[in-house]
């Protein structure tokens, strides 16, 4: 009943079936519940037994009046019970051993030992005035032995392990069961709540963990084993208050979860009509424990049939700690709570609108979820955005919750339609994988062209052909051109529209109408060429450049020769065609050299004199003609050089370009004495000239030629700086040579030496070693003969008797091999003797 943006922790449902019977003629006292079943004691002194739905499945008259407390042992095969008239039983469910006995007071509490099916437990503690503990001895009788009296009357009993807590006027004590000491009292905190109205709720965690209820009071209880140099006279364990903090109402019964608690609270208010106290809907609350206080994780206000007329002791919180299911016990009524699943989370949000988080939810949980389904929840999304108005959020969702679901896809679109908002699904229709009727497709183009001639043109060239029929949309696009003839987006889908259908002929002839890009694009991909033969001229004006690249790159299939053919009218293109021909390979166009000849030099005259270098097929004649009729002097100067008439192109360098550098530079080149001899001719009467040969000539030409020539008097600007630079570059000549005479000085001493230190080595000889006349071992095998062995500096070794007699007055000898061979002579480095 909550209606806050927090998600509840809990839900609840009222355990119903043979329990509604029950308390329809009966009251609730007590229930103590198993892993198994639950057993329910009433006012009317019967104890049921149920399983989790609330069925019946025992049933046991126990008594006249009011059950106080049942109570199980771990394996759920033996049951203690009390009552308000002094009787205690204990039997076993599933066999015929049963202990009866009345008291003369009323027995609030009994409870049996966890492990009371083993034969060495057979144990039970009952309360009332005393806290008796029963022990099956010998000749299968009970003894009964007192463990507490003297402070009213037991109302609370938990036996856990070998511990049992019980609670009675004063507080709580925790006796073990195995020294048979108490170990701890812990008072009450507010003595002025009647201990049978507000009775105390304990609850163990595990085997040394006690949970402390009492008034708003909580403490959780911690049993530590006492350090042995503590011992003394004192118990070996003790109990530390790990945790206390007050709550805001009454507790009724508490229960852990995890590292939290479950507590049912009493609750009392004032009525806002009478202004009187009354009692309120019970609470069950879950908190984190901290060292004083605690965080309120949820809170829930219980409705429970007759909760006005309740008291506190009226409730009981029971739980099955294997699968954290809680029940509320009140005299009218019993409400489980359990943990909520993944199901109820999905609920919680749903209901709140929460829809991409519980779709998430959904997806993560899909194999443990058994309520919901993800497609279900997704449709639910859909729908949801679509009354938003968020349209478009709504078609991109179509795409992960439909899937490959045809016909939901198409019942999807029919929506959209009827709400005007087919363009907003059109770009997350399925193209492949699944494909929906052509129908569908067809039915947003036509959307799309009655409005958005842009986003018509966009679906086209995204979605395949295939989707829908092309005839259809071809026709449409058709009808919308007679009302628009030049709209180019139109123009240019139906050419796409064209291709689509392979009709590529009328496609090519709306791309060079509408200059679009795509032309190039479509003529490569679909082999057009035998079409544009006679649109090369269109196409060179579209883009030269692509143009170009395209009729080379496919010389195969147009011809070299059908181009210059087409663009002979258009020799600007031409000229273009005809360049980057030559620049791919220069011999491809060689009949057409002559011609480039005259397009270069109207076009491009940079590239004429390269393209004159390059050229090996150009006629130099006629290039000649056309350069000189040009005055294009570079060109002409290369020209007469490359046909060998260098004086006559020195001297038009000379005269038409007075360059006195690019003539020397020119000389250079040619390397000829009879052009260093004109040029110095042409120059003697020009000062400038003069200089320029004097700061240029000293490395080519001998100066003296040029200052034996220059007559007396004449004045010759920059004369000392000139003949300084000619001293400096002799004495730079004279300089270098030193140098290298140097070099080469010391370089053949340190070979030399080498040479030297290399031969002054010792030469390894053994057994390994033969001599190279005779084959046999160098060494003989007897080591004590004498012997004489040659070595030579090539290594080739000889026995001395081996070697022929030299016929020269020298006592030099050389190695036969080495000899023979023309080696070089080789003397001997070694000569062993023994």
């Amino acid at each position: 009943e909550d209606e806050s943006e927090e998600e509840p922790k809990l839900k609840y449902e009222r355990l119903s079936n043979g329990v509604t019977e029950i308390l329809q003629k009966d009251a609730a006292s007590c229930m103590t519940v198993h892993e198994k079943f639950l057993a329910l004691g009433t006012h009317y002194g019967k104890v049921y037994l149920l399983d989790v739905q609330g069925n019946i499945t025992q049933k046991f008259d126990v008594s006249p009046v009011k059950i106080n407390q049942i109570s199980l042992d771990e394996s759920g095969e033996h049951m203690g019970v009390c009552s308000e008239d002094g009787k205690v039983q204990v039997f076993g469910l599933y066999s015929a051993e049963e202990f009866h006995e009345t008291f003369d007071c009323p027995i609030k509490i009994v409870a049996v030992h966890p492990h009371f099916v083993r034969s060495h437990f057979k144990q039970f503690v009952t309360g009332g005035k005393k806290l008796l503990l029963y022990e099956r001895g010998w000749m299968n009788r009970w003894k009964p032995s007192v463990l507490h009296e003297g402070e009213g009357n037991i109302r609370n009993v938990k036996w856990r392990g070998h511990l049992i807590a019980w609670a009675n006027n004063m507080g709580v004590k925790i006796l073990d069961m195995i020294s048979k000491q108490r170990i701890t009292n812990v008072p009450r905190d507010d003595i002025s709540l009647r201990p049978d109205m507000y009775p105390c709720s304990l609850c163990w965690k595990d085997n040394l963990t006690l949970i402390i209820g009492w008034g708003n009071s909580v403490k959780i209880c911690s049993v530590k084993e006492r350090h042995a140099s503590e011992m003394r006279d004192l118990p070996n364990r003790y109990v530390e208050i790990v945790f206390q903090f007050d709550t805001e109402f009454y507790i009724s019964g508490l229960a852990p979860l995890c590292d939290q608690l479950v507590i049912l609270s009493y609750v009392k208010e004032i009525s806002e009509k009478t202004e009187v106290e009354c009692c309120a809907r019970p609470r069950l609350d879950i908190v984190q424990p901290l060292p004083e206080s605690c965080e309120e994780i949820s809170s829930d206000a219980l409705t429970v049939r007759g909760f006005q007329e309740n008291e506190c002791r009226d409730y009981h919180l029971e739980y099955s700690e294997g699968e954290s299911l809680f029940y509320i016990i009140s005299p009218r009524d019993v409400v489980v709570a359990k943990e909520r699943d993944q199901d109820d989370h999905i609920d919680w949000l749903l209901e709140k609108k929460k829809y991409e988080e519980a779709l998430m939810a959904a997806e993560i949980s899909q194999k443990t979820i058994k309520k919901h389904k993800i497609l279900d929840i997704g449709l639910a999304y859909i729908n949801h955005l679509v009354e938003k108005g968020e349209y478009d959020l709504a078609a991109r969702k179509c795409q992960k919750i439909l899937g490959k679901n045809t016909e939901l896809w198409e019942f999807e679109v029919y929506k959209f339609k009827e709400i005007g908002q087919l363009k907003a699904i059109s770009r997350y229709l399925p193209r492949r994988d699944p494909v929906l009727k052509p129908l569908i497709y067809e039915m947003v183009l036509h959307e799309f062209l009655e409005s958005d001639y842009e986003g018509f043109a966009t679906l086209i060239k995204e979605w395949p052909g295939d989707l829908y029929n092309n005839t259809i949309i071809v026709q449409a696009v058709v009808d919308h051109l007679k009302k628009d003839p030049q709209n180019r987006t139109l123009l240019r889908t139906l050419a796409e529209l064209y291709t689509y259908d392979q009709r590529y002929g009328r496609a090519l002839e709306i791309y060079l109408t509408l200059r679009h890009k795509d032309v190039f694009q479509l003529i490569h991909k679909h082999n057009l060429f035998s079409s544009i033969k006679d649109k090369i001229v269109l196409l060179m004006d579209f883009d030269s450049e692509k143009a170009v690249d395209m009729l080379l790159d496919n010389e195969d299939k147009i011809s070299i020769d059908r181009v210059v053919e087409e663009l002979e009218n258009r020799p600007e293109l031409q000229h273009v065609y005809l360049h980057k021909l030559f620049k791919r390979d220069h011999h491809k166009g060689q009949r057409y050299h002559e011609k480039q000849i005259s397009l270069y030099a109207e076009y491009d005259r940079p590239n004429l004199l390269p393209f004159l270098r390059d050229s090996t097929h150009c006629p130099l004649e006629k290039a000649l003609e056309i350069c000189q009729q040009r005055n294009f002097v570079e060109e002409t100067v290369y020209l007469l050089s490359r046909m060998g008439n260098s004086r006559s192109a020195l001297k038009m360098i000379m005269e038409e370009l007075q360059d006195v550098d690019k003539a020397i530079e020119f000389a250079k080149e040619q390397d000829d004495g009879e052009l260093w001899e004109d040029l110095i001719l042409y120059s003697i009467d020009k000062p400038p000239f003069i200089t320029g040969l004097l700061n240029n000539i000293g490395t080519h030409v001998d100066p003296i030629l040029l200052i034996h020539r220059i007559k007396e008097g004449m004045e010759i600007p920059n004369l000392r700086d000139s003949l300084v630079k000619i001293l400096q570059d002799y004495n730079l000549q004279i300089l270098l040579r030193e140098g290298c005479k140097k070099i080469l000085v010391a370089d053949s001493l340190s070979l030399l030496k080498k040479m030297h230190r290399t031969q002054m080595k010792g030469v390894l000889v053994d057994e390994e070693n033969i001599c190279e006349s005779c084959l046999s071992p160098i060494l003989p095998s007897d080591a004590s003969k004498s012997f004489n062995v040659v070595v030579f500096h090539c290594r080739h070794m000889f026995h001395k008797e081996c070697l022929p007699v030299s016929n020269t007055v020298s006592p030099v000898q050389f190695c036969n091999i080495c000899s023979a061979k023309h080696r070089g002579p080789g003397s001997a480095i070694l000569e062993m003797k023994k």
